[in-house]
This record gives structure tokens, C-alpha cells and sequence, in this order.
């Protein structure tokens, strides 16, 4: 352990960087509380998405990061702000037309349209947290509902309104001269409506901690702070919250950092102590679009899991926090193999190595082996020759590959074939275009064809090339198993028929045989697929029986 304590305070990775930061934090603190308090905001205005998922993944991050280096309990809260009025209806949920009607209410007194929930905020909470539950996330959920009318916000409402004038005074200088006027860090629940009412108060009382306004119909009311008859405009409540619950580290997007001096200011006059913050940038969907809850863009948790594996989510969200990803389905089969290109890479490491490593962040100390036989995109192209449609008809190319191989001793194989067949089935084959070759490239196949046929051939294929480039190394052993013998055939022939780039010879290859302009290493690919089936593509390519 103090190895890997020693790693964890000199780490370079992300988590451990914001993990010392909030150490310092706590070892300065004169109020030591026992522990330290990570938390995350949820806005359930819409279906929980990808985004919202990585806050409390990374989140989590940084708090393994922390327990690694110190002995200090920790606690992660989830917060959802339930409470929020509902603008508008989502346009991604069913009766849109009897939610209209309930616009402005609290989302947990809007009617849940799916009609399994108390109401559509509790609904959008369970889906949270059933996501969260499903990834194995140690966390404690509050609800800013059950927060507001239990009395746990009580003190803190109460310290608003007597410290008004000076939580105001930052507000107003972020806001335009017309908001200003009418504007109120107090929005109270109308007794009637139910509605969250935006105006302007009337009076603060101090003294019994009520405020006084009139609604949209001119009727004056006087209500308590206390007890959820009132909440607090977004920003405020922000800062409201980190006092009220002694955070000490929240991590939020790019588009709240404008805001983050004033969340702390407020914090500050409400009697707390602004947390540690990390800004990461946003996730976009396919057109470069902010992903956005309401809106229902980009990917969500169960679309990802439906064609990958939970950790190559969590991979792709270790990954630059502070760079702005694209996320969309194009990106699955990349975070696949590299989350498993890492798992091999991990045992070989020094513990300086691993602390950096992301499997080292998604799995703590108990970092798995890969099981994986061929990569992900190989099981890709693997599905897209054979017409695959099962399961079992990969796995006789995978078995005969490596006979050791079997489901059951190869969990993860087994799953990235599922994940393999969907993808490929919905993604990948209708988008795939074939074409004949050019007079150039159907010359080097039908050499290549002969190279696999015979071994004489294929050698003097590889000598050929040798000797061009002046390479007098002994041939190699002819192997028609060995992906790396196979590869040098390809490449030899390729070299032997003089294409200005090489890069030009495999993307034939590519495009003939697979459709598409990207692919495997070739030479791995045919050991995988095999050598007699690997000759019969060719010739279909250059009889035109795939274009």
C-alpha cells in the first residue's frame, strides 16, 4: 500500500491530481468534519443520459483516487434537483400533450408519463440510479424534494434570508439590467397551482424567515422559507447546497464554469466553504451538438451497453475529461479495443505505470485479465464475411483460431460476439459498399490468390520483395495459421506490384473484400478467417460476386 500511496501522490492521471487537491483541502480545514464529501448534481428535466452517467463515473474516480492516498472516510452524494419547475415537455417521453398542462410544477408533482412512478421526477430519479446500481457505484441519493420538505435545508434557508442583501448583491451583477429588477433568489411553490412562480418579492422578513409576493393574479401571499414552501433560483441553490451539506468536491460541465465563482460566493456567505471544482468539457452527438437531456441527442446508457461493455464506457469516459468528444456509435469499437489493449498492458507495468493506466481507475486495485482472443473490430470484419447471425457461427472461426477458446473459459470474447453481431447488424452492413477492383489491383489479388495456394509461390512472393529492397534475411517459415506470415505475404505483394502507397494496396483490399475503407491487418484477418475461405473471398471479389 505505501508503493502505491507514493505512486498516487506524484500520479500525473487526472483523478489523482484532483485527489491531492482536495487532501490539501481537508488537511487545512479547522472544522474537520470526519470525513470528505463528494457529490454530484442531477437535473432530472429529462431521461438520465451518457453525460450525466460520467459525472458520478469520474466522480467516483477522483474518490478511489483519494482513498488511495489517505485514510480519510469518504462519502459520494448524488443530488437530484427534482424540485426544478418542468419548462417545457421533453420531447422524448410519451402524453406530451396531458404533460403540457403541468408545466412549471415541481417534476416531482408532474404526473409520470411512462405511469410506473409516483411522478415523472421520480421516474427519471429511478432511472438514475437504476443506471448507477447497474455500474456497481457506491453513492447515497438525496432528493432536493425530499431535502427541501424534510427541514435539512432548513438553517440554510433561513441564513438566505437574513444574509438576502448579500447573496443578492452577487447575483445581480451577473444579470442584465431588465432581469435584475424583478429578480429574486427566492421562488416559491404557489399554496394553490402548485407551480414554481418566478417574481419579484415584496419583503424579506428576517425576522420569521418569510417572504412576501404577489402571483401571476395579483393576490399577495406570505410564506415561510422552511419546510419546501420555497426553493432557490438554480444558482443560488448551488451554493445554498454545498453549505448546507459540507461538499468538498463537485465536478460539473464546461457550460456551468462561467457560473462557478458565483456558486462559491454564495456558498461562502451562507456559512460554508466553496468545494474543490473540475470543469469537463461536454459531449456532443453525431452533428457536434451539445448532448442535452431534454432534447434526448446522443447516446444513451442502454444504447452503449446494447453494443459494448460496461467498461469500455467507463474507458471512454476516463479518457481527456477536458476535451470535447464526439459521442455517437462510430466511437464504441475503438474504446473496446483499447480498454483491452490496456488490460494486457497493466500486469507488465511498474505501480507508477499502473496508477496511470485507466483500468487502474475503472477497476481499483483488482484490475481483470483479458480474455480476448482477436480484437473487437476483427470480430467486426469476422462477422461482416461469414454473414454471420449467431453467436455460434463466430465462435467455430474463434475455436479454430485458438482451440484453447471456449465461452465459458472466454467470458469476455463471448460477450464482445454478442456485442460484435448487434453492432454489425445495425451499423456496420448497411452502410457497407462494395466495388470491383481496378485492372492494377485485380493483377495483385490474382497474385495473391496464387500465394496462398501454394507455398512456393508465397515464398517467392516475400524473396521477390527481398530482394527489390535489398533485404538478404532468410525467408520465413511458410505457416498459413500464423496471422504475421500471412501479413507478409500481402505486404509482398503489395510491394511486388509497385503502388505508389502502399496504404493504397490494403485499401483495395478493404473496399473489394469488406466493403468499407478501413480495416483489419490483413494477415491477422485471414488467419482468423481462414486460408481456404480467404482465397474463396478473393475470387468472389474479382468475379464481381460482391459488388
Amino acid at each position: 500500500m505505501t508503493d502505491l500511496r507514493n505512486a498516487g501522490m506524484t500520479s500525473k492521471a487526472w483523478p489523482f491530481e484532483e485527489a491531492r487537491k482536495v487532501l490539501k483541502r481537508y488537511e487545512q480545514s479547522k472544522d474537520k468534519k470526519g470525513f470528505v464529501l463528494f457529490e454530484t448534481g442531477y437535473g432530472p428535466s429529462g431521461l438520465p443520459h451518457l453525460g450525466t452517467f460520467g459525472e458520478v463515473l469520474r466522480t467516483t474516480m477522483v474518490r478511489r483516487a483519494f482513498e488511495i492516498i489517505s485514510d480519510v472516510p469518504t462519502r459520494l452524494i448524488c443530488f437530484s434537483d427534482d424540485m426544478d419547475g418542468m419548462r417545457k415537455v421533453p420531447s422524448n417521453v410519451p402524453n406530451q400533450e396531458e404533460l403540457k398542462e403541468h408545466e412549471q410544477k415541481p417534476l416531482t408533482s408532474v404526473p409520470d408519463p411512462f405511469g410506473t412512478h409516483e411522478s415523472f421526477g421520480h421516474h427519471n430519479n429511478a432511472m438514475l440510479r437504476r443506471f448507477l446500481d447497474t455500474f456497481g457505484f457506491e453513492y447515497e441519493f438525496y432528493s432536493a424534494t425530499d431535502f427541501y420538505k424534510s427541514g435539512q435545508f432548513d438553517d440554510v434557508l433561513k441564513r438566505a434570508v437574513e444574509r438576502y442583501d448579500a447573496v443578492m448583491k452577487v447575483m445581480l451583477k451577473s444579470l442584465r439590467e431588465e432581469r435584475a429588477a424583478t429578480y429574486s433568489i427566492f421562488l416559491p411553490i404557489h399554496p394553490e397551482t402548485g407551480r414554481v412562480l418566478y417574481v419579484p418579492m415584496k419583503e424579506v422578513n428576517a425576522q420569521d424567515h418569510t417572504i412576501t409576493f404577489d402571483d401571476e393574479d395579483g393576490k399577495e401571499w406570505t410564506l415561510p422559507v422552511t419546510g419546501g414552501n420555497v426553493k432557490l433560483q438554480w444558482k443560488p441553490d448551488f451554493g445554498a447546497r454545498w453549505a448546507a451539506l459540507g461538499v468538498d468536491f463537485e465536478m460539473f460541465g464546461k457550460d456551468h464554469s462561467t457560473n462557478a465563482a458565483i456558486y462559491g460566493a454564495i456558498c461562502n456567505i451562507l456559512g460554508g466553504k466553496k468545494p474543490e471544482n473540475y470543469t469537463y468539457e461536454l459531449f456532443l452527438d453525431a452533428q457536434g451538438e451539445k448532448i442535452s437531456k431534454s432534447k434526448g441527442n446522443g447516446l444513451s446508457i442502454d444504447e452503449w451497453l446494447t453494443y459494448a461493455s460496461t467498461e469500455s464506457l467507463s474507458y471512454f469516459m476516463f479518457q481527456k475529461p477536458k476535451t470535447a468528444k464526439r459521442m455517437h456509435f462510430d466511437v464504441i469499437p475503438r474504446a473496446m479495443d483499447e480498454y483491452h489493449q490496456q488490460l494486457r498492458a497493466y500486469p507488465s507495468q511498474t505501480v507508477e505505470q499502473q496508477v496511470s493506466n485507466p483500468v487502474f481507475h475503472i477497476h481499483g486495485k483488482d484490475v481483470p485479465a483479458s480474455d480476448m482472443v482477436v480484437p473487437f473490430s476483427m470480430l467486426l470484419n469476422l462477422a461482416s464475411v461469414a454473414g454471420a447471425e449467431e453467436k455460434a457461427h463466430l465462435w467455430k472461426f474463434l475455436q479454430r483460431y485458438a482451440p484453447e477458446a471456449t465461452p465459458e473459459s472466454h467470458p469476455q470474447t463471448d460477450a464482445a460476439v454478442g456485442y460484435a453481431l448487434r453492432y454489425y447488424n445495425d451499423f456496420v452492413k448497411p452502410e457497407k459498399t462494395f466495388r470491383a477492383p481496378a485492372e492494377a489491383e485485380r493483377a495483385a489479388m490474382l497474385d495473391l490468390v496464387a500465394a496462398l495456394k501454394s507455398e512456393e509461390e508465397a515464398l517467392a512472393q516475400i524473396a521477390k520483395k527481398n530482394a527489390a529492397m535489398g533485404n538478404d534475411e532468410p525467408l520465413p517459415t511458410a505457416d498459413f495459421t500464423d496471422g504475421d506470415f500471412l501479413q507478409s505475404i500481402v505486404f509482398a505483394v503489395g510491394k511486388n506490384h509497385e503502388f505508389a502507397n502502399l496504404r493504397d494496396w490494403f485499401k483495395a483490399l478493404y473496399e473489394v473484400l469488406l466493403g468499407q475503407s478501413q480495416g483489419p491487418r490483413f494477415g491477422s484477418f485471414m488467419a482468423l478467417y481462414g486460408r481456404d475461405e480467404s482465397i474463396a473471398l478473393i475470387e468472389k471479389g474479382l468475379n464481381g460476386e460482391l459488388s
